[in-house]
Formats: structure tokens, C-alpha cells, sequence
């Protein structure tokens, strides 16, 4: 059983950081507010580190027990746990991070220093040291950075009474078991056997008779993807992780890791489409946040001048009519929801691997049909309320076959953006929302100034 309560009995997430934030304005004692740090579990002390200002985070991270220190850096986001990890000396990193499981060191080691990892693979046990080496040749997003090694395993040639004493002779069971992983005498697995076929199964049958042989299997090379792809079409809990020349059983990927994976992922693609390089401490200091932001800010700053530029050179149109300066920011302004559109649901598409290379073409003709399609429609009526405005039948004529073709530039680049930072080797989400929204202004801008000077003027 846990030391922690459940989340239904622990108090909501908000009432924890308001009464730690009030005893530190009372200045309480720091005996009291080490006692209410113990009672919470170490993810919800990560979120009271996590929004509280630098100084008074620190204040509570030195109130926290030695022994709980690696479980909660393991809950922290990046940024937060790289400001507290900058304030141990290597003798506490060492002490934090043997507390922890081989898997759950690996995926502390991306944020440690070099000589804390190689003292914490020193300090281990020789099994626990094969294990932390083998996780951390893993590169990152793939399945073995996401695998563990707690696993429960079972002979195909054993009973499942047997299989029964093996489990009632442990303390506890891994979190997120819900099968046993059957194996021979290579440990080569053979297949899985559900607890649920365990429980309901007559115990003087062998686990051979019982298993399920064909279960889902990943490789320890597999795309972390397409484990989570895996997991949300079969609904699993966990899945095998083996070998890919021998078969043998290497690990296991739990829906828990997965769950994480697929947040972390999510975090960083909302990031990268606003131009930021990675997630931000709310409380860094003012030159951390500068240089994560700046780089898209930069190129904000071109495409805004360039933008100006086509406004520029169209001085004059706008001089003699004055109604195309209040309406030049509807063409360009709906040109970049529509683009934003089209880039979002193609990022998502790739990074469900869900876009192969032969149907490029008909996605473009496909969005390209939507954006004409919008065209006639929003262009149309946009057209004819320019025409109510201004009694001008010519410049909603302008304004009509302006908002078509900045649609159809919009589609262009939305799908063409993408494709392009994914074919050479770019993360595609990143700054997405940057460029197509520099594309559509500046085009949405030369299309109708230069619309209306062939027509109207």
C-alpha cells in the first residue's frame, strides 16, 4: 500500500500551494511546514514547487526529506528541475538519484551532470548497474527510453498454481500489471498471461493452455509514437518489449509512461508552433527566458518588415482610396486562421505517422479544394458587405477574389510548410505558426493592393 493518500482524499492541488505559500508569509516554522510537504505525494510537491517564485521554491525544496528528493525531481518539468538540480552538489545528486529504479535514473540523466551519472552507475549493485546501462543506450522518443524492468515473468511449462506462489510471494505487484509475461527457457516470450485468466483459470493447467501466444509486441528501436498509437487502438495497460534478432523479453512499456510521453509531447508541440525552443520555468530569470524566445522573435521581426514593405510599395493605391487600408487586415487576417488551420491538422497527422509519401499530392489538392470552397463562399459574402459599405461594386469584386486567393495561398503553405521542415529532417510543429502567419500577411497584403491598383486605380 502507499505511504500517500489517494488523490480522492488528498486536498485539491490549489488549497496544497495556498496553505504552503501561506506558512511561508507567516514565516512558519520549519518543522510545521516540513510536516505538510511529508503528507503530500511527490507530484503534487512538484506542483507547489513549480509555481512558486525561485526563492521561495528553493525555501521548500531544502524542507524536503533527502529520501524523497529523487522521486520529485522525477515529477518536476524540465525547466523547474534544472534550476533546483543547479543548486545540489554532486554528493546530494548521488544520494537523490540511488533512490530511484535503473529506468527512472535514465530518464533523470539527460539533466545531471556527466561524473553525478558515472558516480550513481558506480554506486549500484552489479544487476542494477547492467540495467541502467542498457536503458540509457536508448535514444530519446524511442520505446527503450520508455521502458522498465519490472516485469513479472512465468514459464510456459509451469503450472498456474504455480505462477500463483510467484505472485503471492512478492511484497507488492509493479504498478500497472495487468499480465504476466510468459517466457521459455531463453527467456524468449512466448506470450502473455492476463491476471484475469489467472484469476477465472482451473490451476492444475499449465500456463501454455492459457496464454494468449499473438499479443502486442514493440522493439526496444520502435518509435515511442507508435507504442502510444499502439496503446490507444488496443486499449492496453502494458505491453512486452523484446528483442529484435533474439526475441528475448527486455522490458515492459506501461500505460503510465506512455500517458507521460504523450503529455511531454504534447507540451512541446504546443511550444514549438508559438517559436519557443522548449518549455520555460514561469519564474526563470529574465535572460533564461530572453534566450529561449528570442530566435522567433527575430524572425517575427523580418517577416513584419517585409510585410510593411508590400504596404509600402502600394502607398499610393491606398492614398487614393483610403477605404483599402481598413480592409487589407480582414484578407490577410482570415488567411492566417485558415493557414493555421491547415498546418495544425497537419502536424498532428505526421505525428501520428498518418501522411505517407505517395498522398502528398492529393493533400494538397485536397486542402486546396476546401480553400476554394471557403473562397467563393466567405469571399462572396465578404464581397458583398464590402459592397453595402462602400457602394463600390468593383472593390467588393477586389475584396471577393482577394480572400480567394489569399485561401488558397493559406492551404499552399499550411500543407507545404510542414512538409518541407519534415523532409529535411525538421521538426515540423516548430515555429510553424510563425511562418504561415508571415506567409499569408504578406501575401494577403500584395494580393489585394495589387488587386485593387489593377483594378480600381
Amino acid at each position: 500500500m502507499s505511504e500517500f493518500p489517494t488523490r480522492l482524499e488528498v486536498e485539491d492541488l490549489h488549497q496544497n500551494l495556498l496553505e504552503v505559500q501561506g506558512k511561508l508569509a507567516r514565516k512558519s516554522e520549519s518543522a510545521e511546514l516540513r510536516a505538510t510537504l511529508d503528507k503530500l505525494h511527490p507530484a503534487d510537491v512538484a506542483y507547489v514547487l513549480e509555481a512558486l517564485p525561485l526563492e521561495e521554491r528553493q525555501l521548500i525544496w531544502n524542507l524536503v526529506k533527502a529520501e524523497r528528493e529523487g522521486e520529485i525531481l522525477l515529477e518536476l518539468a524540465d525547466a523547474v528541475r534544472e534550476s533546483l538540480i543547479a543548486t545540489m552538489d554532486t554528493k546530494e545528486l548521488v544520494a537523490a538519484a540511488e533512490t530511484l529504479e535503473a529506468d527512472e535514473i535514465a530518464d533523470l540523466a539527460p539533466d545531471l551532470p556527466e561524473q553525478v551519472v558515472q558516480d550513481v552507475i558506480r554506486a549500484l549493485p552489479q544487476e542494477e548497474r547492467v540495467l541502467l546501462r542498457a536503458a540509457l543506450s536508448y535514444d530519446e522518443g524511442t520505446v527503450g527510453a520508455l521502458m522498465d524492468f519490472d516485469q513479472i515473468t512465468v514459464r510456459e511449462d509451469a503450472t498456474l498454481e504455480a505462477a500463483t506462489r510467484t505472485l503471492r510471494s512478492l511484497d507488492e505487484l509493479p504498478a500497472h500489471t495487468d499480465q504476466l509475461f510468459v517466457v521459455d527457457r531463453v527467456e524468449r516470450l512466448a506470450g502473455t498471461l492476463p491476471l484475469a485468466r489467472l484469476i477465472v483459470s482451473d490451476l492444475t493447467r499449465l500456463v501454455a493452455e492459457v496464454m494468449v501466444p499473438e499479443s502486442v509486441k514493440l522493439r526496444p528501436e520502435d518509435r515511442a509514437e507508435d507504442a502510444a498509437q499502439a496503446f490507444e487502438r488496443y486499449d492496453l495497460a502494458s505491453a512486452p518489449v523484446v528483442d529484435l534478432i533474439t526475441g528475448r523479453l527486455v522490458g515492459r512499456v506501461t500505460v503510465n509512461a506512455v500517458m507521460d510521453h504523450i503529455r511531454e509531447k504534447s507540451a512541446e508541440t504546443q511550444l514549438a508552433e508559438a517559436g519557443l525552443s522548449k518549455g520555460e520555468d514561469v519564474f526563470a530569470p529574465v535572460w533564461n527566458s530572453f534566450k529561449n524566445r528570442w530566435a522567433w522573435l527575430a524572425a517575427n521581426l523580418v517577416t513584419a518588415f517585409i510585410a510593411s514593405r508590400v504596404i509600402g510599395a502600394f502607398e499610393g493605391s491606398i492614398g487614393k482610396l483610403v477605404a483599402l487600408a481598413a480592409l487589407m487586415p480582414i484578407v490577410a487576417g482570415i488567411g492566417g486562421n485558415s493557414g493555421n488551420q491547415t498546418i495544425t491538422m497537419i502536424v498532428r497527422a505526421l505525428a501520428l505517422g498518418q501522411i505517407q509519401a505517395s498522398y502528398w499530392a492529393k493533400l494538397i489538392s485536397k486542402e486546396l479544394g476546401v480553400a476554394t470552397l471557403n473562397g467563393v463562399v466567405w469571399g462572396g459574402l465578404l464581397g458583398f458587405a464590402t459592397y453595402l459599405l462602400y457602394g463600390n461594386v468593383a472593390l467588393g469584386g477586389v475584396m471577393a477574389l482577394a480572400m480567394l486567393l489569399n485561401l488558397l495561398l493559406a492551404a499552399g503553405m499550411g500543407v507545404a510548410i510542414p512538409y518541407l521542415r519534415a523532409r529535411f529532417g525538421r521538426d515540423p510543429a516548430v515555429g510553424s505558426s510563425v511562418l504561415i502567419t508571415a506567409c499569408t500577411d504578406s501575401g494577403g497584403f500584395f494580393i489585394f493592393l495589387g488587386l485593387a491598383t489593377l483594378f480600381l486605380l
